[in-house]
């Protein structure tokens, strides 16, 4: 984190970097586990309810195999490998179980808000706010090899993989160097939206706009970065439109999502201006090639390190070597 900041600093002092308007994208990038080792929260309980009778019936055989002068040696590497794997289930299990805790502590003041409303309305109408449950739902999965990384995907077309979400800012205004970087565990950008920006504040400072896509819009996100005097700029309505020319079949018509929250209302209005649409554009032709240098060109697609915080690191890393990249090639233009 140091030498990334130092390099940054090093650009704005030689002219190169300039805060005035950044954008931000997110990338999933594969994490060093197969999608085959992640298992659901009900299956856990199955096959640790069947690992158990396993190591009981191999104990059983151990000690009849201990009566009677047989080999010593061919039981104890069955009962180690299931033993292992147990305790493995045990383990996700556990965390599991505790993110759930978690989240359900996290939503209840909002469902405690929800419940002394509806006692307080007369008649009491309408369905009673259901609390949030501590148990994970059975289709919770979690994998036996990096906890940490989720199964995610690029968008409906494609496939699952267990991937982490890597975040980078990118300088808009002509360098497209990194000048922060994060990495999520969730396959959603808003929640990670505000952290990520404000988390130059201690570094390089502070941009005066940030363009996003529409996966970015959060009112609570763009509430935070505006108290901190930051413009957000973040596309309302759909992702990606439908190509021209699209081998797919063409889904069903359906109705399009009303909007109805007034910052959302404010910031479509105000991206169908002139300046605002032409400062947006610079969104795409900034941040993607730089996910585009350093899978193609720098081959950087799977992180070879496991947990969130190593994988930080990695990512940390990675930006760096593609900023130094960056930083030459536009001191030779």
């Amino acid at each position: 984190e140091a030498a990334f900041a130092q390099v940054l600093l090093l650009a704005r002092e030689t002219g190169l970097l300039r805060l005035g308007v950044v954008s931000i994208d997110g990338t999933k990038i594969d994490a060093d586990a197969s999608k085959y080792r992640s298992v659901r929260y009900d299956r856990i309980r199955a096959l640790r309810e069947q690992l158990a009778v396993d190591i009981a019936k191999l104990m059983d055989q151990a000690e009849h195999a201990d009566a009677t002068d047989s080999d010593p040696q061919a039981l104890p590497e069955e009962l180690a490998r299931r033993e292992t794997l147990k305790a493995k289930l045990d383990a996700a299990c556990a965390r599991l179980e505790a993110d759930a805790k978690a989240q359900a502590e996290t939503a209840r003041p909002a469902y405690e808000k929800k419940k002394a409303a509806y006692d307080a309305k007369t008649g009491r109408r309408g369905r009673a706010p259901k609390p949030p449950d501590e148990e994970p739902p059975p289709d919770r999965q979690i994998s036996l090899t990096d906890p940490d990384s989720r199964l995610m995907r690029r968008s409906d077309a494609h496939e699952f993989r267990q991937a982490y979400n890597a975040q980078v800012v990118v300088c808009a205004e002509g360098s497209q160097l990194i000048v922060t970087t994060g990495v999520v565990a969730t396959s959603a950008d808003a929640p990670s939206f505000a952290d990520t920006v404000l988390s130059m504040e201690d570094t390089i400072g502070l941009p005066k706009t940030v363009l996003a896509d529409t996966g970015y819009a959060s009112g609570q996100a763009v509430r935070k970065l505006r108290e901190k005097g930051i413009d957000p700029l973040v596309a309302i309505g759909r992702s990606c439109a439908r190509r021209p020319y699209d081998f797919r079949p063409r889904p069903a018509e359906r109705e399009p999502r009303r909007i109805t929250e007034p910052w959302r209302l404010a910031m479509k209005d105000r991206l169908e201006t002139t300046e605002a649409g032409d400062l947006y554009r610079l969104r795409k032709q900034t941040v993607e090639p730089v996910f585009g240098i350093i899978k193609s060109i720098m081959g950087f697609r799977r992180f070879s390190l496991r947990g969130l915080a190593k994988v930080t690191t990695e990512w940390t890393l990675v930006a760096l070597a593609y900023n130094c990249k960056r930083m030459a090639r536009l001191q030779t233009a």
